[in-house]
C-alpha cells in the first residue's frame, strides 16, 4: 500500500469499454505523479491510500479491470514526516557539550 496526496482529477473522453465511468486522478508518491483509479471518491489535497498491482484490479471492481493503482481509502489525519535538514555543524573553536572547559 502506498500513502500518496491527490492532485487533480484526470479527464479522459477516450477510454477502452472496460473502464465503465470510474474516475480517475492524478497522485503525487513524492516527486513521481502517477495515475490511480479512485474507488472512494478522493477530491485533490486529500492524503490517500492506494493499492497496486492485482490488489489495484480487484478494488477498482473486477480482477479484469485495467488498473495498475486503485484509491481504496481516504486518510482523515496525517501529516507527512518533515524534510531531513543536516544538523549544524560546531562554530570553529567551540567544544562539544559536555567536552573539556579550560
Amino acid at each position: 500500500m502506498l500513502i500518496v496526496k491527490v492532485i487533480k482529477p484526470l479527464v479522459s473522453t477516450n477510454r477502452i469499454p472496460d473502464f465503465e465511468h470510474k474516475h480517475l486522478q492524478v497522485v503525487q508518491d513524492g516527486s513521481t505523479k502517477k495515475v490511480a483509479v479512485d474507488a472512494v471518491g478522493a477530491k485533490p489535497g486529500d492524503w490517500v491510500i492506494c493499492v497496486s498491482s492485482s490488489a489495484a484490479r480487484e478494488a477498482a471492481g473486477s480482477k479484469s479491470y485495467p488498473s495498475d493503482l486503485t484509491i481504496v481509502g481516504i486518510i482523515d489525519h496525517w501529516e507527512p514526516d518533515p524534510p531531513k535538514t543536516p544538523a549544524p555543524a560546531p562554530a570553529p573553536g567551540s567544544t562539544p557539550a559536555g567536552g573539556p572547559t579550560s
